[in-house]
C-alpha cells in the first residue's frame, strides 16, 4: 500500500467504529461467489427411435437378436437415461416420455440379459435374489444413482404421480398381449398423439379385445387396474368407447382374455 492512501484508509476504518459506536450494523461482508447449478435438459431419444424403427416392425414385434447386435449403442442410449433423471424443470410431458421410454427400454435389456427365452416370465426361476420372485421386482438398473426395478418405473413413478391411465397402452412387457411396441421413441411434443394412437390400436385389435354392444372380452389390463380406470369419473366402459370403433353398453356383460406371455418376437 502507498504512504499517501493511508489517511483514506484510516479516515475509512474510523467510520465503521463510529457507526459501531452508535449501534449501526457493520457492513455486511460479500458473500462467497458460487456457481449456480443448471438443470440438466431433457434426454434425446433419438438414438432409441433409430433403433426401434431398425428392430421393431409394424406389428410391434421385435428382433431381439436384432438389438443385440446393436447393443453398444443401445446401452448408450440406457446410460443416458441412467445419468440424467427427469428434473423439475422438465414438462410433465417431458418426465412421462422419458419414464415410458425407460420402462420399455429397460425391459427390452432385461430380455436381453437372459435371452434366449421363450417368456419373460422364464427370467423370473432365474432371479437369485432373496423375496424377489418375478423380473418386474429385480432392480437391476440405476436411475441418478438410484437402483431401480420395471415395477419402481410403473407403479411407483408413473401410475402414482401421473394419473393417467393411458401408460398401460404404451408400457410393453415383451408379451403378445401387450399393446404393441411403438417403432418410434415417446417424445413430448407427440405425446398426447402417440398416447391416443397406441390406445385405438390396442382397443380395436380382436387378438387383444373383443367387443360387442352387449358382451365383451376385454384384455386383464382392464381387470387388473379397474381402479386406474375409475378415477376422475370415468370407467372401463367409458375408456373402451374413447377408442374402440365398436362401442359397448355400460351395462354390457365384460370378461376377460387369457393372458399371452409368450415373448413379442419377430
Amino acid at each position: 500500500m502507498k504512504i499517501n492512501q493511508l489517511p483514506a484508509v484510516i479516515v475509512g476504518i474510523g467510520a465503521v467504529a463510529a457507526l459501531m459506536a452508535f449501534g449501526a450494523p457493520a457492513p455486511a461482508p460479500l458473500a462467497p461467489r458460487t456457481t449456480a447449478s443448471i438443470a440438466a435438459p431433457p434426454v434425446d431419444h433419438s438414438a432409441y427411435d433409430r433403433l426401434l424403427k431398425k428392430h421393431v416392425n409394424e406389428k410391434g414385434l421385435v428382433s431381439y437378436k436384432g438389438f443385440k447386435a446393436d447393443s453398444k449403442e443401445f446401452d448408450q442410449y440406457l446410460d443416458l437415461l441412467s445419468k440424467n433423471p427427469p428434473a423439475k424443470s422438465w414438462s410433465k410431458n417431458e418426465q412421462m416420455a422419458y419414464w415410458i421410454n425407460a420402462y420399455n427400454a429397460y425391459t427390452i435389456r432385461l430380455i436381453l440379459n437372459h435371452y434366449p427365452v421363450q417368456s419373460i416370465k422364464d427370467i423370473g426361476s432365474k432371479i437369485k435374489i432373496p423375496f424377489v420372485t418375478t423380473p418386474w421386482a429385480s432392480k437391476f438398473f440405476s436411475i441418478g444413482g438410484e437402483k431401480m426395478s420395471l415395477d419402481n418405473i410403473e407403479h411407483g413413478t408413473l401410475r402414482k404421480k401421473y394419473n393417467d391411465p393411458r401408460i398401460h397402452f404404451a408400457l410393453v412387457c415383451a408379451s403378445i398381449s401387450c399393446p404393441r411396441l411403438r417403432n418410434e421413441a415417446f417424445t413430448a411434443d407427440k405425446l398426447d398423439r402417440q398416447l391416443d394412437d397406441q390406445g385405438r390400436d390396442f382397443l380395436n385389435d380382436p387378438s387383444k379385445n373383443k367387443l360387442g354392444k352387449d358382451a365383451v372380452l376385454l384384455s386383464k389390463y382392464f381387470d387388473w387396474y379397474k381402479g386406474d380406470w375409475s378415477n376422475n369419473g370415468q370407467s372401463v366402459a367409458s375408456w373402451v368407447n374413447k377408442y374402440a370403433s365398436t362401442k359397448m353398453s355400460p351395462s354390457a356383460k365384460v370378461e376377460y382374455l387369457d393372458y399371452n406371455w409368450k415373448l413379442n418376437e419377430q
